[in-house]
């Protein structure tokens, strides 16, 4: 069998019973990385100091080249548990995941200013997810019903990615949100300035989709 086909095996049987963001990301390191490289080789003949160098040579972020060595092992696990495969290649691949640059994080007073310069939709999104540390997802996957001004929470039940509504991505992530004052007029200003503010519209609804998806980067 050749990685092509084990591909193909896990993405028929596997991947269909994955989060949709989970299956996006393992689509991407399939596609463009693992199997342009490795899909005419037979299981067999891959060789974990090869896979290795391979990952060295690349021309990405260490914690993406992370992510392309654990999709690589996840799909060989799968040949090994339907025993196609005696051993997982990939087990004893060393990939870094560390970061080559600190990131730069912003101190309040730098956030007040970019808040500053930022026009509503995307000054309450920034406001939101800075002040609550929601992944954009979750932030994009709130409806109005979800935004409790009156008990000072936002409630999450959903998240949203590439426009498919999925489940959050842990269990802890279903608790409520504190939203404090600043941030609940943050909110309140918004929902004045939006065509779409009944409890079930999206509170950052798209116009361009007649307010029917909340906005996404290709959808504006």
């Amino acid at each position: 069998m050749t990685v092509t086909q084990l591909v193909k095996h896990y993405t028929n049987n596997e991947l269909p019973s994955k989060a949709h963001s989970t299956q996006r990301t393992l689509e991407t390191s399939l596609n463009v990385w693992i199997t342009p490289k490795w899909g005419e080789h037979r299981l067999s003949d891959v060789r974990t100091v090869e896979v290795e160098r391979w990952l060295h040579d690349l021309s990405l972020a260490n914690a993406t080249k992370a992510k392309v060595r654990n999709v690589m092992h996840v799909i060989f696990a799968h040949a090994c548990r339907h025993e196609l495969l005696q051993k997982n290649p990939i087990s004893l691949v060393r990939q870094s995941a560390k970061r080559k640059k600190t990131p730069d994080v912003l101190d309040a007073e730098e956030l007040k200013k970019l808040l500053v310069e930022l026009q509503n939709p995307a000054r309450a999104l920034v406001f939101l997810t800075a002040a609550t540390g929601l992944r954009v997802s979750e932030a994009l996957g709130l409806k109005w019903s979800d935004v409790d001004f009156g008990a000072g929470v936002i409630n999450l039940g959903r998240a949203i990615v590439h426009q498919h509504v999925g489940e959050m991505k842990t269990e802890a992530s279903q608790k409520p949100v504190p939203m404090d004052g600043a941030l609940a007029t943050a909110l309140r200003d918004w929902s004045t300035q939006t065509l779409y503010r009944q409890p079930e519209d999206w509170v950052f609804a798209s116009p361009k989709m007649n307010g029917k998806q909340p906005y996404w980067p290709e959808i504006h």
